[in-house]
């Protein structure tokens, strides 16, 4: 549904398996988004470094639990940094956004600061990601 870029669909998948998640997915455990992320031993071809698939971790515990992970791209990035910018909502450095537990922090200070609290991370993702890919043109 989701571009994720992962072509190592069996391994990635075998490497959930083996995390047993399924309490941390329901606990909304953020360490989990890491844990999904990396030890999947799926390596680059470019430089044989193993893929960090943060963006493809956050979106697989969404789709599992939407009240408690929100959903990071390019096109969220984009958004949050030039609402940072105009707003100043979040003190915040861009690296930030790819360590979970903070980019959550972020996204919930976004809400506060804009009083969105009536919307749930579902939402805000769509409303992110939309006027991300406005930015992107």
């Amino acid at each position: 549904m989701y571009s994720t870029q992962i072509y190592a669909t069996f391994k990635i998948s075998k490497h959930i398996q083996e995390l047993n998640i399924d309490n941390d997915l329901k606990s909304g455990n953020t360490e989990l988004v890491h844990k999904i992320a990396s030890g999947h031993k799926i390596k680059s071809s470019k430089n044989n470094k193993e893929i960090y698939f943060y963006s493809f971790a956050t979106k697989y515990c969404n789709w599992h639990n939407q009240e408690k992970y929100a959903i990071y791209d390019q096109f969220v990035k984009k958004t949050l940094l030039a609402y940072k910018k105009q707003f100043h909502f979040s003190e915040f450095k861009t690296t930030d956004l790819k360590d979970f537990e903070k980019f959550k922090s972020i996204i919930l200070e976004f809400i506060n600061f804009f009083k969105l609290t009536e919307y749930n991370l579902k939402e805000i993702d769509k409303f992110l990601w939309i006027y991300g890919k406005e930015l992107n043109k």
